[in-house]
């Protein structure tokens, strides 16, 4: 295993978790989040999904192994799961009837809008690529964001008002469809 430390590597990491965790893309889902429950805490969700996301680095594809799920079945469940959302997004409509907990924190926040099947598929694939040092660096600078905006949501939300959070929902609720259903083709080769 090397160990190395590349600044470059470390971007190159980076930059796609950057993409794939899309914090930004996930702004009107939290501030929905927020206004069903109330409160965020970003320092729980943030220190939640970068624990998932080390855990899943390591032992993943073994947990996977285990119980006889391939990257494929993986990243196809969480498609559909992602077209849930962009579809109650784009409708304004709630699919899910369970009770929100008192905090969405963990759940759905740091499991699975952040630390989702989409980070650990690519988890699991940039593995064999980059060096683990890149990868765990790179992990860490993407929960540093992801604080940063979780703990700044108040101040996003005052900025962008009741009507652009609606726009922002529709429109990233069909950029999230478009990625669901690309995640679909992919690994199912339709």
């Amino acid at each position: 295993m090397d160990l190395q430390f590349d600044i470059i590597e470390i971007l190159k990491v980076t930059m796609v978790l950057f993409a794939v965790i899309d914090i930004i893309g996930s702004i009107p889902i939290i501030i929905g989040l927020k206004q069903k429950t109330g409160e965020i805490n970003a320092s729980k969700a943030s220190l939640t999904s970068l624990g998932i996301m080390v855990v899943f680095l390591f032992v993943g594809q073994s947990i996977l192994n285990i119980i006889g799920i391939s990257i494929g079945d993986f990243a196809i469940a969480g498609s559909l799961l992602i077209f849930i959302v962009a579809f109650e997004m784009i409708l304004g409509i709630q699919i899910s009837k369970d009770n929100m907990p008192a905090t969405a924190s963990v759940i759905p926040l740091a499991f699975p809008l952040i630390a989702g099947t989409g980070t650990l598929t690519t988890l699991l694939s940039i593995r064999a690529e980059y060096n683990i040092v890149s990868i765990i660096t790179a992990i860490f600078l993407n929960v540093i964001i992801v604080y940063f905006v979780l703990r700044n949501i108040d101040r996003v939300e005052k900025i962008i008002g009741p009507g652009g959070i609606a726009i922002l929902k529709k429109v990233f609720g069909i950029i999230l469809l478009a990625l669901a259903i690309k995640l679909f083709r992919k690994y199912t080769g339709l």
